[in-house]
């Protein structure tokens, strides 16, 4: 049948191109290898340089500190439900934070996951508050860097006890900060400023969150690790490597890009699943800087307020916020709908289909509150998603069906129109229109899949919430892929299975991909194999090929498929046979096998080679 011979081809080409496009994302092109030394322990972040309007001066507003420095000053304790670290008093930075909830791997007694780390230690990631220099005052007369703050009140920081430092410049100045916390990962610092001198200061608020060398990354294609900002409701996003080529601004002696943000925003780090972001105060002006300063090799994002004048006898105050922690969806979330950071849940890199990763996540962080484990969910939410599009996908199942039906009609149209090609489609589309048949229905089901297989797959692998996630038995992370093997048979021989990632390990898949290739096959078996050789030999292929190709994906991912298609299954098989149709499964297998058994034994003698010619000695 010419037409199901198309549907079948054009089923196959989707199908070819997301192996393709499957392929190209957990394989992508290599990069180039990035430099990851750590710069010496004495590079230290310099302040930003006064770059609004009524600033006259581009001297750095903090001196370098020495490891040396950091590392003898006394420190405060950091000790809330969610976070345990330090502050140093030199410069008052907090560069000391572990996650408590949070362990490195799946064993409870690996480390916490630790977010910031001081100058002197590998990858120095920490975060510093402070004023800068403005006309007619000089730097040495405001704190910096390595200015040792005096404990006023408090010897540790937790949520509701909050900690006072002070500093006084000697000629007027008072600087007084109050750094609180609260259950999360939000720090409020504010900075106040009182001028018992004689002259007016002039000074404007800054905050820098520096990262020393490049850090380790996942580099998984789905996942944004880099700068992340929002300005006036404008969400940006910058790979490291891309801010290294940011373009030279002479102010700044780095390269650098400014955004100035009338009212609303905030800007940091994003690793895959940790986040830091400076807030300034919403509803005033600020500017946001992204730059590296290639002679140190560090990476800075910072906030930077409007220029600010203390009279004699006046005391000015300023407010900012430092979310340093994981990338919870209900955190954040309330953090935004509080109207405290707005905007903030798009810090969770959501992708291209935006529209459908936020739904879906919703659903099945709902889900699982319900259910209370996360592979359930998983098959909870496919089940929901099936049923949105039930009405779609009956639809194409029963053109599927009635196509069918037509067959004997389509076969008589064949032979009558002969040869004549342009008279043959001619009537074979009047007979779908008077049938009200459309042939490439049976396409929209996996047109549908498309989008939600690779929304699902952006949840599973960006969202913490699925990050050691368990399900049963064996599977313990269900953002990691099948652990099982069948190089040891699933745990039954005493050796371990191969290191994931390697080449074994993608050849000795587990127990999920293998349940995953069985329902791809048996829901291929629901229809006879196409007449067409070529077409055979794709569709025999397919499912096995697929089920090497997403044995190295996330387990989560491949419980979704492997339930989408035993739903597809029932749902195909109850439509067909009320339509009259009872799929004949084990009588398609075994026509598929005949199928090729005559086709190798009508290539047998093309392929066979000529017998050799007997000479009989006669002329």
């Amino acid at each position: 049948m010419e037409e199901q011979n198309n549907k079948n081809l054009i089923l196959a080409m989707v199908l070819s191109a997301v192996v393709m496009i499957i392929w190209f994302i957990f394989f992508p092109p290599p990069e180039p290898p990035a430099d990851q030394a750590t710069p010496a322990p004495t590079a230290e972040v310099s302040a930003p340089a006064a770059t609004t309007p009524a600033a006259t001066t581009t001297d750095g507003a903090t001196a370098p500190a020495t490891s040396t420095e950091v590392a003898e000053a006394p420190r405060l304790t950091i000790d809330t439900p969610t976070l345990s670290g330090t502050i140093s008093l030199a410069g008052a930075r907090i560069d000391d934070l572990s996650l408590k909830t949070y362990r490195e791997t799946l064993d409870p007694t690996s480390p916490e996951v630790r977010l910031l780390s001081p100058v002197g230690q590998e990858h120095p990631y920490y975060a510093l508050m402070g004023w800068a220099p403005g006309a007619g005052t000089a730097a040495a007369d405001l704190p910096d860097a390595r200015t040792e703050w005096t404990i006023a009140s408090g010897d540790q920081l937790a949520p509701g006890k909050p900690v006072v430092l002070t500093w006084a410049n000697g000629k007027g100045l008072t600087f007084r900060r109050e750094i609180s916390v609260d259950e999360k990962f939000l720090f409020t610092v504010t900075d106040s400023v009182k001028n018992d001198g004689t002259a007016a200061a002039t000074l404007y608020p800054y905050g820098v969150i520096a990262r020393h060398g490049l850090p380790v990354m996942k580099s998984i294609f789905v996942v944004h690790e880099g700068m992340v900002r929002s300005a006036d409701g404008k969400l940006e996003e910058t790979r490291y490597k891309d801010i290294v080529k940011l373009d030279e601004v002479p102010a700044e002696q780095a390269a650098a890009e400014l955004v100035s943000a009338e009212s609303a925003g905030w800007i940091g780090f994003t690793d895959h699943y940790w986040m830091t972001a400076l807030v300034p105060e919403q509803g005033k002006p600020f500017t946001e800087v992204t730059k590296h300063v290639a002679s140190a090799d560090i990476y800075q994002t910072e906030i930077r307020q409007p220029v600010q004048t203390v009279a004699p006898g006046a005391e000015i105050t300023n407010r900012i916020q430092l979310f340093a922690g994981a990338k919870e969806w209900a955190t954040i979330r309330a953090y935004d709908n509080s109207g405290a950071i707005p905007g903030f849940i798009n810090s969770i890199d959501w992708g291209w289909f935006f529209f459908l990763t936020k739904p879906i996540f919703a659903v099945l962080h709902w889900l699982h509150g319900f259910i209370g484990n996360m592979g359930l969910s998983i098959i909870a939410l496919t089940f929901f998603l099936k049923f949105l599009v039930l009405p779609l996908a009956y639809k194409s199942y029963v053109s599927m069906a009635r196509m069918k039906e037509l067959q004997p009609e389509m076969e008589a149209l064949k032979e009558r129109a002969g040869e004549d090609k342009q008279k043959l489609q001619r009537e074979m589309m009047q007979l779908y229109k008077d049938k009200k048949v459309n042939p490439a229905a049976g396409c929209l089901p996996i047109l549908i899949q498309i989008p939600i297989f690779f929304s699902l797959y952006k949840v599973i692998f960006v969202t913490i919430e699925l990050r050691h996630a368990p399900f049963f038995g064996w599977l313990k992370d269900l953002s990691a892929p099948d652990p099982s093997s069948l190089y040891n048979l699933f745990g039954l021989l005493p050796w371990d299975a191969p290191v994931q990632g390697t080449l074994l390990h993608l050849i000795f898949i587990g127990v999920l991909p293998i349940l995953l290739g069985i329902t791809m096959w048996l829901q291929q078996k629901l229809n006879p194999a196409p007449a067409d050789p070529v077409q055979q030999q794709i569709f025999a292929w397919m499912p096995w090929v697929f089920m090497f190709m997403l044995g190295g994906f996330a387990s989560g991912l491949v419980v979704y498929w492997i339930t989408n298609n035993t739903i597809t299954f029932v749902q195909q098989y109850l439509i067909m046979w009320s339509h009259g149709k009872r799929p004949d499964i084990f009588g398609n297998i075994r026509s598929a096998k005949t199928a090729r058994v005559e086709a190798k034994a009508k290539a047998a003698p093309a392929n066979s080679p000529t017998p050799p010619v007997k000479k009989t000695g006669k002329k």
